[in-house]
């Protein structure tokens, strides 16, 4: 019993990861109608924004935890903001009245482009970094197994619950939100009603990318190593969240990185490692086939 609570607070806690970057998936198909392959890679340079920042904190003489940690997510989330909006701008901006094809070419172009800028820049090795947030509480300490949840996972989780409790409240209950709502629906009849679609689409990218920076931290923090290469597989893996949820559906793609994390958590501690990928990408297939909309997702109704 104490082994599976403990895959399971993993689980959550990884879910709560992945749940993020799928939120930017499913934000720019619900408005746009496409597929920013290239969000893995805003998650991966939200994750080395957030290193280089502990870095200069660490030269200046910032050492509370606590104000760090705070200074790193304002400055993750700010300077990552950025790359989501001027990928927005420079590469999808243009090509918005092409075929769709033309914009998934573009965006798995701007993926590689991205890995290999930040190889460039920050070279091929592993960045580590040690350990920030220390310590947890145990429970279930006179049985077989005991139980502990860190204090990152309660921050990870405390995080991302206000995170997605915020963002539902800026969708539901200001103009902006309606405003994406409006374009959601239609980005033509939206126009015509005075909301500035270009606008609304750039804010879309940069709350992607300011959720998936946050990601990035959290990844940073959980694992202590980031590379180049990190945004290809959590991209994929969030992408699968958010077609499990329902494509368009942000509580979907909350509910889609949850079961990803806890399939991966559950696979690696009951069968082996190294197909806990396989695993979870079979579910998507099952998914696909049972129920192609997704978990929460609503099928698309042709106008005539």
């Amino acid at each position: 019993m104490g082994y599976f609570l403990q895959q399971l607070i993993n689980g959550l806690a990884l879910g709560m990861i992945y749940g993020l970057i799928a939120i930017g998936y499913t934000m720019v198909y619900g408005i746009v109608g496409m597929i920013n392959f290239a969000h893995g890679e805003i998650f991966m340079i939200g994750a080395f924004i957030s290193i280089i920042t502990f870095l200069v904190l660490g030269l200046v003489g910032v050492g509370w935890v606590p104000l760090a940690l705070l200074i790193v997510l304002v400055a993750t989330m700010l300077l990552t903001s950025v790359y989501g909006w001027a990928l927005e701008r420079v590469a999808y901006r243009p090509l918005r009245g092409s075929p769709r094809l033309a914009a998934l070419i573009t965006a798995i172009g701007m993926s590689i482009f991205l890995q290999n800028y930040v190889q460039l820049l920050q070279g091929a090795r592993n960045k580590p970094l040690q350990p920030v947030i220390t310590g947890g509480a145990r429970f279930l300490e006179g049985g077989d197994f005991t139980v502990t949840l860190s204090y990152l996972q309660m921050l990870i989780i405390l995080v991302t619950i206000g995170l997605m409790v915020g963002f539902t409240m800026l969708i539901n209950r200001t103009a902006l939100g309606r405003a994406q709502r409006a374009c959601q629906q239609d980005l033509g009849m939206a126009a015509l009603v005075g909301i500035d679609v270009d606008r609304t689409i750039s804010l879309t990218f940069v709350m992607g990318a300011s959720l998936a920076s946050v990601a990035g931290l959290m990844f940073l923090l959980n694992y202590g190593v980031i590379d180049f290469y990190i945004g290809f597989l959590a991209g994929v893996k969030a992408f699968t969240a958010a077609v499990l949820g329902g494509i368009g559906s942000v509580p979907g793609a909350m509910l889609g990185g949850l079961l990803i994390g806890l399939i991966e958590a559950f696979w690696s501690a009951y069968f082996t490692v190294e197909y806990k990928d396989v695993a979870a990408f079979a579910i998507l297939v099952l998914v696909l086939i049972f129920r192609p909309t997704g978990l929460l997702g609503k099928p698309e109704v042709e106008k005539v």
